[in-house]
């Protein structure tokens, strides 16, 4: 595919000018979206936003019942207690992913599909954070038979 290197925007990481500082990568990788978002936007519109899907429901790094999960307004928070590895990462929000055209949602596996079967049964985001990713035109979820499993 060829990308126009204007449209790719790493995150921080550890080893940036940010170092261990989450909420200034959180909040310079936001400036960075606003810089190259349409005037008057605050973050560029998304084409595809691509996810996988943990067992428990997380997106990105999105976890049930955390304060990143549950942020309206920010773009990009600091996530400095990740269940999983690495515990200090930071992370778009859903309101990050509610920008995007079209959101999707790539899950295998029966281990997910009681979490799958709840996000798109209409699960509080909060409880399964795959509940909020919804593309402005489309919501598309590409799950094997296990994933898929429990819905009806």
């Amino acid at each position: 595919m060829n990308f126009p290197l204007r449209n790719m925007h790493a995150m921080p990481n550890s080893e940036s000018e940010y170092g261990t500082d989450l909420d200034a990568a959180a909040l310079a990788y936001e400036q960075l979206l606003a810089a190259n978002a349409e005037p008057g936007q605050d973050c560029p519109a998304f084409d595809v936003h691509l996810l996988g899907m943990g067992g428990e429901g997380h997106i990105n790094s999105l976890f049930p019942h955390t304060d990143a999960v549950k942020e309206t307004q920010r773009l990009v928070v600091a996530v400095p207690d990740s269940p999983k590895p690495p515990p200090q990462r930071i992370t778009l929000t859903l309101p990050a992913i509610q920008r995007s055209r079209e959101v999707w949602l790539v899950v295998s596996g029966e281990a997910k599909a009681e979490a799958v079967a709840a996000a798109v049964g209409g699960a509080d985001p909060v409880d399964v954070p795959a509940a909020g990713a919804k593309g402005i035109e489309r919501t598309v979820w590409l799950l094997d038979e296990a994933a898929a499993s429990q819905l009806s």
